[in-house]
C-alpha cells in the first residue's frame, strides 16, 4: 500500500510513499510510550518552551505549508497561510494558560484537604482528516502536550507530506524526537494500534463512519475518546436579520475551506416574509465567489479535495434536484482538468430531500423556508447532527431565548461559526462526543483524579 499526493488541481499524482510495517508502527509506539514517560515530568514552563518554538516555525513557515495544502488538497493559498497562523495562536494560547487550565482544585469536604488533580493519560493516538490538515493537528498537539501527554499521527491518506511538515515542525521545535510520530499507515491500520497497550486514549476529527469505526475501536480496547464529526450546520435568519450583512456572511459559512468543513454552514433555514429578499442576495454572493487555482490570489475557492469526493457531491446535488430542490445557481460540473465544483445555490429544499437530510461536503447550500421562528428552530433541530449553529437576529432578547432550544455544541449570533483556541469545541448527536480546546479540551485527556487528606 502507498499514500499519495494528488494535486486535485491537476489530478497528478505526484508523489508515492510506502506505508509502514506493523512491526516498525510497534517500535514507534513503544518509543512514544517511554518519551512521554519522561516528557511528563517535566515542569509546565518547560513543556511551553519547544510549544512556543513550534508556534515560531509556523509562523517562518506559513507559506510554505500553505503552498503543501494547496498541493495536497487544494486549500486557497490565503486560507493556507492562515491555517499556519492559526495554529500558532494556538499553541501560544496553551503555552500561556495551560498551567492555569489544569491547576489543582481544592473542594470542600469532611478532609482535611481534599481536591482534583489533572494528569497526563499517556501516548494519544490521533486520526486526522485532509480539510484542515494543518489545524485539525494542532488543536489536538497543543493541549494535549502541555497537559504532559505523547502523541502520534495518524493523517488522512492523501495528506502524507503535510502530516511529516508537522512532524518536523515538532522536531525542529526541540520536542523529544520520539514523543510524536507520523505513522504512516492506512485506515486499516487504525483498529490495531488503538489496541496497543502503549496507546492510551483517542482523538478523531473525520466523517460520522469513521467515527463509529474508531469509537467502536476505543470501545473494545476500554479507552477515551473525543470524536468530532460531521454536521449539518443552520444558519438561521429571523425576520429582523440585517438581511445584507447575512447573506454576505452565509456565503463565507457555506463555502469556507471550498465547502469542505465539519462547521460550514449547510442548510440556510429563513423565515417566510424574508426569506425571497435574503435568496436574492445570499445567490449574488456565492456568484461572486472566484473558483480557481488554489495559488491564484484571486480565487476564493478551490478544487475539492479528491475528483471522487467531487463526483460524489455532484451526485447529491442531481439527486436533491431529482427529489424536488430547484438550482438557483451552480450544479454543474466545469470542463477541464481538477476537481473543481461551483458555489451552487439549492433552493425549495424539504423534509425528505438528501438535502435536507444529509450532510453536504462542497460549496452547495440548501435553502429551506420556515413559516415563522418556531418553525425554523425545528426545522434546525430536525437533525441527526448537532455541531454548530448560527442564528441571526437584531434583538437580544430573542437570541436568549432561542439560544438554550438549538441543539449544537455551539452558537453563534450574527456570526459565522468557528473554532477559538479559548472556547471548548465539538458537537452532540451523530456530531461527535467530547470537547477540544480551551479548558475543557486540554482536560479532555487527563486522568481527573480526586485526592483526600485527613
Amino acid at each position: 500500500m502507498s499514500l499519495e499526493t494528488t494535486d486535485p488541481t491537476t489530478g497528478r499524482t505526484v508523489r508515492r510513499f510506502r506505508a509502514m510495517k506493523g512491526a516498525d508502527v510497534k517500535r514507534i509506539l513503544a518509543a512514544a510510550a517511554k518519551a512521554q514517560r519522561e516528557w511528563a515530568q517535566r515542569p509546565m514552563a518547560e513543556r511551553a518552551l519547544p510549544l512556543r518554538r513550534a508556534a515560531a516555525l509556523l509562523k517562518e513557515r506559513a507559506g510554505e505549508l500553505a503552498r503543501l495544502m494547496a498541493l495536497e488538497m487544494g486549500k486557497p493559498h490565503a486560507d493556507g497561510v492562515a491555517e499556519a497562523k492559526k495554529c500558532a495562536a494556538g499553541c501560544e494560547h496553551f503555552a500561556e494558560h495551560a498551567e492555569r487550565y489544569l491547576a489543582p482544585r481544592d473542594i470542600a469536604t469532611d478532609a482535611g484537604r481534599s481536591f482534583v488533580r489533572y494528569e497526563p493519560l499517556g501516548v494519544v493516538l490521533a486520526v486526522m482528516p485532509w480539510n484542515f490538515p494543518f489545524w485539525q493537528v494542532f488543536r489536538f498537539i497543543a493541549p494535549a502536550f502541555m497537559a504532559g501527554n505523547g502523541g502520534v499521527l495518524k493523517h488522512a491518506s492523501n495528506v502524507p507530506q503535510c502530516a511529516l511538515a508537522i512532524e518536523k515542525i515538532m522536531r525542529d521545535a526541540g520536542f523529544p524526537k520520539a514523543l510524536f510520530r507520523t505513522l504512516m499507515i492506512g485506515s486499516a491500520g487504525v483498529p490495531a494500534v488503538i489496541a496497543d497497550a502503549h496507546v492510551a486514549a483517542v482523538t478523531l476529527t473525520g466523517s460520522e463512519a469513521a467515527g463509529r469505526a474508531v469509537g467502536e475501536a476505543a470501545g473494545r480496547a476500554i479507552k477515551p475518546v473525543v470524536l468530532e464529526l460531521g454536521g449539518s450546520d443552520p444558519f438561521i435568519v429571523l425576520a429582523d436579520a440585517d438581511l445584507d450583512e447575512a447573506a454576505k456572511v452565509a456565503a463565507q459559512a457555506r463555502c469556507i475551506n471550498s465547502g469542505q468543513s465539519c462547521i460550514a454552514a449547510k442548510r440556510f433555514i429563513v423565515v417566510s416574509g424574508v426569506h425571497d429578499r435574503f435568496v436574492s442576495r445570499f445567490v449574488g454572493h456565492m456568484r461572486a465567489l472566484k473558483m480557481g487555482d488554489p495559488m491564484d490570489p484571486a480565487s476564493k475557492i478551490g478544487p475539492q479535495a479528491r475528483v471522487d469526493l467531487r463526483d460524489d457531491l455532484h451526485r447529491q446535488v442531481q439527486k436533491a434536484v431529482r427529489q424536488g430542490a430547484k438550482l438557483a445557481l451552480g450544479g454543474r460540473v466545469p470542463p477541464g482538468p481538477g476537481a473543481f465544483y461551483p458555489p451552487t445555490v439549492l433552493t425549495q429544499v424539504r423534509r425528505g430531500n438528501l438535502a435536507y437530510e444529509e450532510e453536504i461536503f462542497g460549496p452547495v447550500a440548501a435553502v429551506i423556508r420556515a413559516k415563522d421562528e418556531n418553525d425554523a428552530i425545528a426545522i434546525a433541530n430536525d437533525s441527526r447532527f448537532g455541531l454548530g449553529a448560527s442564528l441571526w437576529t437584531a434583538s437580544r432578547e430573542t437570541a436568549d431565548r432561542l439560544v438554550p432550544r438549538i441543539e449544537a455544541g455551539s452558537v453563534f449570533v450574527n456570526g459565522l461559526v468557528k473554532s477559538d483556541p479559548r472556547l471548548p469545541f465539538g458537537g452532540i448527536k451523530a456530531s461527535g462526543v467530547g470537547r477540544e480546546l480551551a479548558e475543557e479540551g486540554i482536560r479532555s485527556f487527563c486522568n481527573v483524579k480526586t485526592v483526600w487528606m485527613r
